[in-house]
């Protein structure tokens, strides 16, 4: 399955290549679904031409853009198969790892996790990636592991998908599912290439927005923090008028306190209340999704369904 938004100069050269590697798999049946999400260039112009006379090439068109988290999982459910394969469409996830991927699974493994152990994107990018997922394993409970660096690019089994289809979640975090329902994963190293063409539609709302989602879904520390971080300054504002109250107490003339204590002391409780406010909020933002049951994607079309 591969996610689609302005792909028109990679889709050629991805169906190519997915092609070449499976020619090494003949013992396989396999098709490509494409879930193309609005896309304003002609990468469905593309896409039709080549599920024209493949009928493997699947094709599911979106009515608008539903965005990055809500039509790639639309389109991973959509598959059948006994196993499916997650793959981007600017070849940063490298096909030619396709054969080790279903040699894992033919030894057993219910999920190939492809995880990155270099990249040759923005090294800045890469090192805030690597933070992330180091902060959201530490906050995450026990017995959900999240596993570093892997960014949904990997082989799931028919009966892993076939649980996470029975979640009816309408804005999921993907890769911590993998964590929570996964069993019996193998983690394939891969060196992450550079995007083939075109421009990454990846900013910081959307990597922000897919960091805070992993957050809310797999950890309450944020919540707690707020209520351990309230108790600890509120011991610490009493204390502080303690010791200003006797200092004023013995040196009654000659003790100024001055305005910058007051002022330093609302500016920093002030940040405090608003960013654990942030935090409520996007709990709340979460529950609100939660209970709009909305569906992830509408479609406009599909083709060789």
């Amino acid at each position: 399955m591969t996610a689609c938004y302005n792909e028109a100069e990679n889709v050629d050269k991805l169906i190519a290549a997915v092609e070449y590697e499976f020619s090494k798999l003949p013992q396989y049946e396999y098709e490509h679904v494409f879930i193309d999400n609005h896309s304003t260039d002609n990468t469905v112009e593309l896409l039709k031409k080549h599920a024209a006379t493949k009928k493997y090439i699947k094709i599911i068109v979106n009515v608008k853009n539903f965005g990055h988290i809500k039509s790639p999982y639309h389109g991973l459910m959509q598959c059948t198969g006994d196993a499916s394969v997650a793959l981007v469409a600017d070849l940063q996830d490298p096909p030619h790892v396709l054969p080790e991927m279903f040699k894992k699974w033919e030894e057993g493994h219910k999920i190939v996790a492809c995880v990155k152990t270099k990249s040759e994107e923005n090294f800045l990018m890469y090192q805030l990636r690597g933070l992330f997922y180091k902060l959201l394993k530490k906050f995450s409970p026990k017995g959900s592991d999240i596993i570093q660096q892997f960014t949904g690019f990997g082989l799931y089994d028919k009966s892993f998908l076939d649980v996470v289809r029975k979640l009816d979640d309408p804005y999921p975090y993907f890769r911590g599912l993998v964590s929570d329902f996964g069993h019996n994963i193998y983690r394939l190293e891969y060196t992450q290439a550079a995007r083939h063409g075109g421009k990454s539609n990846n900013n910081f709302f959307t990597l922000y927005d897919m960091a805070m989602l992993g957050f809310v879904n797999h950890s309450k520390i944020p919540l707690r923090m707020a209520a351990f971080i309230g108790f600890f300054t509120s011991v610490v504002s009493f204390l502080v008028a303690l010791i200003y109250f006797a200092y004023k107490l013995i040196f009654w003339h000659e003790f100024q306190s001055g305005m910058a204590p007051l002022v330093i002391g609302v500016f920093f409780f002030s940040s405090v209340q608003l960013f654990f406010i942030g935090i409520i909020g996007e709990y709340i933002g979460a529950i609100y999704t939660q209970v709009k049951k909305r569906p992830l994607v509408v479609e406009k079309e599909r083709i060789n369904f």
